[in-house]
């Protein structure tokens, strides 16, 4: 995965927006205003992106992938991950993980607006 699969897969799951409010190199993805993936714009080597996790997943992921996921990186670390990609994971297992934050977010967003997201 690259940072343009990541883009065009954060942009297909839902109404969702990007933004930079950090500054320009750090791009942000947010659902009902709240933000479900971050990933900076100025990595060279590696595409890194943080995730939203429930925490006890969190955990398991991390053992089980000590490599590739990791406590976020200036995030809550018992509910943010920073993934990197291309290691021991995937793009469909990434996909995974990206999908399980929006959801996060998604469920935790006030009911007006939920059924706003899903057309209700």
């Amino acid at each position: 995965m690259n940072i343009e699969d990541l883009r065009d897969y954060c942009l297909s799951i839902g109404p969702v927006v990007e933004e930079t409010p950090f500054g320009p190199d750090t791009l942000v993805f947010k659902i009902g205003g709240k933000i479900f993936l971050l990933v900076g714009l100025d990595q060279i080597d590696e595409l890194r992106f943080n995730v939203k996790c429930d925490p006890e997943i969190a955990v398991e992921l991390r053992e089980k992938y000590e490599q590739t996921v990791l406590p976020g990186y200036h995030m809550n670390k018992k509910h943010w991950n920073t993934i990197i990609a291309n290691r021991e994971l995937d793009d469909k297992k990434l996909e995974e993980l990206i999908l399980h934050s929006y959801s996060l977010i998604v469920e935790s967003l006030p009911t007006k607006i939920k059924q706003e997201i899903k057309g209700g």
